[in-house]
């Protein structure tokens, strides 16, 4: 009772003057139990309290206790830095486990002390003195952690102090392993900002999963993926591929494919190259047939050599020749398999067919914005073109472009440029057809063909489209049509299709090819240039990049500059602060559109990391530049720093979308769309929502296109917004008064949210949360199109099919049926759109005349009620009453009342509840939104090697002997005739008799694609 009383903390303090220990002891324990009421009177004697501390002939134990005092008084003091120095002195005093705000707000301070000490001992490679009680703090609360079991807490902190030796405690005694490596390779990514140290936290990781009883080789190779070791892939691939378990290869399989969807060419080549080639052994035979990697395919069972050519007449001695190893001949046929998947062949080749096959564009759409648009305005002309290109993107369904032959070959000059690079995007992926659908277009070799350079031009870019980040078999040709011309126009589509087709190899003879392009000083040839050595060079830091900077510092031409600007900057992509050096360069220069190119260099150095330091230097220009040029695009080039965290992007631009500034609202607007593309989020939405009305053309061009990359396969059930905004875009394009620059934003904004025929959507990370390169760079270039609109076509590098397609062990599609557990309207495709849309006006001026029209019938039925009496003819004109107009809205004409009448039995299916699941059929349409519904069936003949809700999953069949039912039998027409007709007229200004076009287009002539 008597502490309850306690009124003052004077007495206990007069005890500290006190000679006798004990009455000091006494008086500091009371002390610490009362100073969190009494320490502003306490504060005054904290001289006398430290001189205790001080005292080395005091007890140490009553010495700790002081420090411990003195700490507290500090802390409500708020002088945090002063209260910590004297925890440390309390020792064990000072208890770890202790639940108050000030030992939470201390060991907060601790580890960031601790962290930031180690960090500046790290990375300046000095020996940085940490203090050693400081340490001891520090390692009693990662062993308290592990003690009660809060793992996740003793990983945080492990990885913040950089002591990888207590992260790998903290996994190895933790209850979950496999969980919580796996929250540890999330951590690392999302909070990790020194990518060194990152690499560090991923090779520990890898050590921790090869020590684990039963491996799980699909996180161990996303880890080796990330730390560059294609060796190590590599090895652990043909280990799987030569297990006598056919699972083991379907999990090969399984990882090829997820590394797929990293889309790091090189790498995934490296690993390619490293996969040993099966195994042969010399055999003495008389009658002798060369084995090789590819099977055998000599029907006539010949003998044959090894160049093919036949053998001569048997000779009495026996041929030594090299067949395959009985044992390898497995490992030979899944070889091949793999190599297909790491070259993107077999992916390409599947999402194409199920683009193809599950395409559901609208073409009235497109009717509609061809109508209104004025074909003296040439680019709502070519944003058309370039809104069915992204509309059918990865198709390869040009119906449009063959019912339009005429509309298209008015195009002129760098519209049939972009005409005919459009056909690359419609038919990307169509590796094996691409060179010859282009045929008619391209450059005709030293012949000096007719065709338009524009078309030429055009037709090297869409190679470089099709082919986008799988050249192998297209560089070689574009080389050739680069060096064989001198033609700025075809030299700017061959250089931007070699960036393309080689992105990221690094390729030095190509990036020879370009330089010399460059070099000649054209500024449309160099401008492309510029971009494709970028593009050549994709993250690969090198020394190069500061040889691009000295020319762009040499040349006049702002093109060149600017070309070269962002080729910079897609040198030092996920290079974080390896660049910091470059991008200061960059960043500090007097030429805007070199400080432009640094905001890039920011972007996509740091891009996906949520870097709190490239944060602050983004929105340090986005105020202070005093270029607009610079401050748009360094607002911009937040949607690429934080889209692996997309809620934060409106929040952090909220107050930069209310600027006076129409170029920094602009940039708002896209770092919106870029960062919150596909995820249809709210916030984003909201943000976005006033800049499509804004004042100025411009902004209300970027806020469309951002809003449809945020709605893109985001149904009008789940946010009612997406209609709204569907009949926004009608709105604008059909209003013959729009501004040009809004009526362009809103057409691609059409095209953008019906992506893919309505199966693809915008995604910069894969679901290992790992960077889609082709994605990010997609986007980054298609930025661009503020200055050159042929760059609009790089968003198609951006999409993703949202598709699960389940593989067999043949890598064919089985049927199989599998369940989505939400209402089929949140997730179904868009309805199409109706003819009657246009009419609405049309019936503004009868409504005047039907409620005259109705009155006189009233007023008639009334009289010849009163004059006949029978009731046969009052139920006809009743009849006639409902006819002419009963019940129905004054704008509506008569002639809908069949419409009215058809709708009672509707009301009465609509009335029926929505089933709460669908069933979907291998291979379905997954949207992002669907993932977390989909669910395997319990009877299910196949079971996926790993749990996934969308993508390419390989299948373990449970009834191997009953025969299998297979789907996507639909592939693409393979006869070049439907493209060659369309852009011929698009490029070559043929009309639309040189092509016999009916009313409706062929069915596609089957055919197999060959394995």
């Amino acid at each position: 009772m008597a502490a309850v009383m306690v009124s003052s903390a004077g007495g206990l303090l007069a005890m500290l003057n006190e000679p006798q220990p004990s009455l000091k002891h006494h008086a500091l324990s009371h002390l610490n139990n009362l100073v969190d009421r009494f320490w502003p009177e306490i504060s005054t004697s904290v001289p006398i309290i430290e001189s205790l501390y001080e005292d080395e002939e005091f007890d140490l134990h009553q010495r700790q206790l002081a420090a411990l005092l003195v700490s507290k008084v500090f802390y409500y003091l708020g002088e945090l830095n002063d209260s910590l120095s004297y925890a440390l002195g309390a020792g064990p005093q000072f208890d770890v486990s202790e639940d108050t705000d000030y030992v939470h707000t201390l060991l907060a301070k601790a580890i960031d002390e601790y962290a930031s000490l180690r960090s500046k001992a790290v990375e300046s490679n000095d020996m940085v003195d940490i203090d050693p009680r400081l340490e001891a703090i520090v390692e009693r609360m990662l062993e308290k952690c592990i003690t009660d079991g809060k793992y996740q807490q003793a990983m945080g902190i492990a990885i913040e102090c950089r002591r990888l030796d207590k992260l790998e405690e903290a996994i190895t005694k933790s209850d979950n392993v496999q969980g919580t490596l796996a929250y540890c390779i999330n951590v690392s990514h999302s909070f990790v900002n020194r990518r060194e140290y990152r690499h560090e936290v991923l090779t520990l990781l890898v050590k921790v999963y090869q020590q684990l009883p039963s491996l799980d080789y699909l996180s161990i190779c996303q880890c080796l993926m990330f730390l560059d070791e294609p060796q190590a892939v590599a090895s652990i691939l043909e280990k799987l591929l030569r297990s006598e378990s056919k699972d083991d290869a379907l999990l090969a399989l399984q990882i090829a494919f997820d590394l797929v969807e990293n889309e790091h060419q090189a790498f995934l080549l490296s690993v390619r190259d490293r996969l040993p080639a099966p195994k042969t052994r010399p055999v003495e035979t008389v009658r002798a047939v060369e084995i090789t990697d590819a099977p055998n395919e000599n029907p006539s069972g010949d003998v044959q050599m090894a160049d093919g050519a036949p053998a001569p007449a048997p000779a009495p001695t026996p041929t030594i020749v090299h067949e395959t190893d009985p044992v390898d001949a497995t490992y030979a046929e899944r070889l091949t398999k793999i190599k297909g998947i790491l070259s993107g062949e077999t992916s390409i080749q599947l999402t194409l067919q199920f683009l193809y096959s599950h395409n559901k564009s609208d073409l009235l759409i497109l009717k509609t914005i061809k109508q209104s648009v004025e074909m003296r305005n040439s680019v709502c002309h070519s944003a058309t073109i370039y809104a069915n290109a992204i509309m059918h993107a990865g198709t390869t369904v040009d119906t449009f472009l063959r019912e339009n032959l005429d509309w298209l070959s008015r195009a002129t000059n760098w519209a049939k440029f972009s005409a005919t690079a459009g056909l690359g995007v419609i038919h990307r992926g169509h590796l094996q057809q691409g060179r010859s659908l282009m045929a008619p277009y391209l450059p005709q070799g030293g012949a000096g063909g007719g065709g338009s350079p524009y078309s030429e031009g055009g037709a090297l870019y869409a190679l470089g489209l099709i082919h986008a980040n799988h050249g192998e078999g297209i560089k070689q040709f574009l080389r050739d049509s680069l060096r064989s011309t001198n033609v700025e126009v075809i030299q700017h589509g061959a250089c931007l299709g070699l960036g393309l087709s080689a992105l990221g190899t690094a390729d030095e003879e190509i990036y020879d090819d370009v330089k010399s392009v460059l070099y000649t000083d054209s500024a449309v040839a160099g401008e492309a240039a510029g971009i494709s050595m970028g593009l050549l060079l994709v993250g690969t830091q090198t020394e190069k990049a500061s040889e691009m900077l000295a020319y762009a510092h040499e040349t006049q031409h702002e093109k060149i500059i600017r070309g070269l600007a962002l080729g910079i900057a897609l040198t030092v992509y996920g290079r974080e602060e390896g660049a910091d050096t470059l991008i200061e360069q960059m960043t500090r220069d007097q030429d805007p559109i070199i400080r432009y190119g640094g905001m890039y260099a920011l972007a996509l150095a740091y891009s996906g990391t949520a870097n709190n330091k490239a944060i602050r230097q983004l929105l340090h220009f986005a105020v202070s530049d005093v270029s607009d040029d610079v401050r748009r695009t360094a607002v911009l080039a937040l949607g690429f720093v934080l889209y692996s965290d997309p809620e934060q992007t409106p929040r952090i631009v909220s107050l930069l979308s209310e600027s006076y500034n129409p170029h920094v609202r602009y940039g708002a607007a896209l770092a919106v769309g870029i960062s919150c593309a596909g995820t249809g989020l709210s916030e984003a939405i909201s943000l976005l929502e006033p800049l499509t009305s804004d004042v100025v053309d411009f902004v209300r061009q970027g806020a469309l296109i951002a809003m449809a990359m945020v709605m893109v396969q985001i149904s009008e059930a789940s946010d009612s917004r997406v209609g709204t905004f569907r009949r926004q875009l009608e709105k604008i394009i059909l209003d013959k008064h729009e501004d040009t620059m809004s009526k362009m934003g809103a057409i691609l904004a059409s095209g953008i949210l019906d992506a893919g025929g309505r199966n693809v959507t915008i995604r910069l990370l894969s679901k290992t949360k790992h960077d889609k390169v082709t994605a990010v760079i997609g986007l980054a270039v298609f930025s661009q199109f503020w200055y050159w609109y042929p760059l609009i076509y790089f968003i198609s590098l951006a999409f993703s099919p949202t598709a699960f397609i389940g593989l067999n062990y043949d890598l064919k599609v089985p049927k199989f049926e599998f369940m989505s557990h939400a209402k089929p309207s949140l997730f179904e495709y868009p309805k199409p759109t109706t003819v009657p849309t246009a009419n609405t006006a049309a019936k503004l001026p009868t409504a005047v005349l039907s409620t005259s029209v109705k009155a006189k019938a009233r007023a008639k039925k009334d009289a010849e009620q009163k004059a006949n009496a029978e009731k046969a003819s009052g139920a006809e004109k009743s009849v006639n009453e409902s006819g002419s107009g009963k019940g129905k809205d004054s704008a509506e004409k008569e002639g809908d009342s069949m419409q009215i009448d058809s709708t009672v039995p509707v009301e009465k299916k609509a009335a029926e509840p929505e089933p709460a699941f669908e069933i979907l059929v291998n291979p379905a349409r997954v949207v992002p939104a669907q993932e977390k519904y989909i669910k395997l069936l319990e009877d299910s003949r196949y079971v996926p090697v790993k749990l996934a809700p969308s993508g390419f999953v390989l299948l373990k069949d449970l009834r191997e002997h009953e025969p299998e039912v297979l789907s996507l039998t639909d592939a693409p027409t393979s006869t070049a005739s439907a493209a060659t007709g369309a852009a011929a007229a698009a490029t070559q200004g043929t009309t639309a008799s040189a092509m016999a076009v009916d009313d409706e287009p062929q069915p596609p002539q089957a055919f197999e694609y060959a394995t």
